[in-house]
């Protein structure tokens, strides 16, 4: 009886099962890879898209115009007036250079002025004097006329001490340093005592004029061509005056609040290195911005057709990146691509390897494998803006 009753529910269990199956099988259900059942996955169509890239260049920053601080003359330096850093206004007194001699040459020099102004004057008495005496017949017109050339020559003693006077002056005023314009001291290495010259290593300090700064950075040849090829214009000139206003990163990484005019600095395209030097020039009223700083220079470029896919999508294996795209039958295709990251590092700008139409898996690719058929669910237009932004 045991083996009559377990040979029926075995009977019973196996009906049941084959009714199940058959149900499964009669509702038209889909099968993915391997016989298991299909899932569905977020996917969208590819179409062309307007976008704005932002090429950025590491820069380095000078003031509008730096100019070195140097001695005229040789002395001790005996004044440091200014501190590092600190701003000055054109005039302002800097340093002061002692040396005895040039003191001592303008006293020597003002001697001989007044030595030759009393030599003119006595030439002069002496010609007011034989002019009378030539008119009565006393003495011969020779008289005369030697002592005018007399007074002729004591003029010029006076006028050339006089230059000697102004040359003393002038080197004595050099011992006197002032600001050739408004700017920033930068680092002084110099101390009160040290011997200076016109000939020393090391200028006295550098003066910027940082009221506008200078951002220089390097454009490789393609990089060049690329933007030029967007931008409007019919000449060289033309086509840099449009490229659009460049954005400043300092080195803590926020933008700078004004914007740049992008000037090239060199005609040339460097042999050694393939690219040409550029310039940005940004406004710097309040000095945020120091010379000699690093920082990033930014310029927009405007994209008029390109597909953009989102980073959801994508997967990486031995520094490749793939997609999967969707076939006519719904099965997925592991496909390469290339592509450069976007602004928002959360979507890729496609290069080569996908085109317009391509239907493409969006979210659950870990899941998936090459060659298993899914249920495409269309993603809706928010979609769609939530996985490209």
């Amino acid at each position: 009886m045991r083996n009559v009753l377990l040979m029926v529910c075995l009977m019973t269990f196996g009906l049941f099962s084959c009714k199940n199956g058959g149900e499964g099988s009669m509702s038209g259900g889909k099968t993915g890879h391997g016989g298991s059942m299909a899932k569905a996955y977020s996917v969208i169509t590819l179409h062309p898209e307007s976008v704005t890239v932002h090429k950025k260049f590491p820069a380095t920053i000078e003031g509008q115009q730096v100019i070195e601080i140097r001695p005229m003359i040789n002395g001790y330096i005996s004044q440091i007036l200014v501190n590092e850093g600190e701003s000055v206004r054109k005039g302002q007194t800097l340093f002061r250079i002692k040396n005895p001699q040039y003191e001592q040459a303008v006293v020597s020099a003002r001697a001989n002025v007044n030595s030759a102004e009393a030599g003119v004057n006595t030439a002069a008495i002496e010609v007011e004097k034989v002019k009378p005496l030539v008119e009565k017949g006393i003495v011969s017109s020779y008289r005369q006329q030697s002592a005018e050339l007399n007074l002729e020559s004591k003029k010029a003693d006076l006028e050339e001490a006089k230059a000697s006077l102004a040359n003393a002056e002038a080197n004595l005023g050099y011992t006197v340093i002032k600001a050739p314009q408004d700017g920033i001291i930068g680092t002084i290495p110099y101390k009160i005592g040290a011997l200076v010259s016109s000939s020393s290593a090391e200028a006295l300090t550098k003066l910027s004029d940082i009221s506008n700064v200078i951002a220089y950075f390097s454009w490789n040849e393609k990089q060049l061509l690329d933007l030029l090829e967007g931008t409007t214009g019919k000449s060289l000139e033309e086509k840099i005056k449009n490229i659009p206003a460049a954005t400043l990163i300092p080195a803590n990484g926020s933008e700078y609040s004004e914007k740049g005019k992008v000037e090239m600095a060199s005609g040339l395209i460097s042999t050694e290195t393939g690219s040409a030097t550029f310039k940005a020039v940004f406004p710097n009223k309040n000095g945020l911005i120091r010379s000699g700083s690093s920082a990033t220079v930014s310029i927009p470029e405007n994209v008029d057709s390109i597909l953009v896919v989102p980073q959801s999508a994508t997967y990486e294996l031995q520094d490749r990146r793939f997609i999967y795209k969707v076939g006519p039958d719904n099965k997925v295709t592991a496909v390469t691509f290339l592509s450069v990251p976007s602004d928002d590092a959360k979507s890729f700008l496609v290069n080569q390897g996908l085109s317009a139409g391509d239907r493409i898996v969006t979210e659950g690719v870990v899941s998936l494998r090459d060659g298993v058929t899914i249920i495409p669910k269309e993603a809706s237009s928010a979609e769609k803006g939530v996985q490209a932004n």
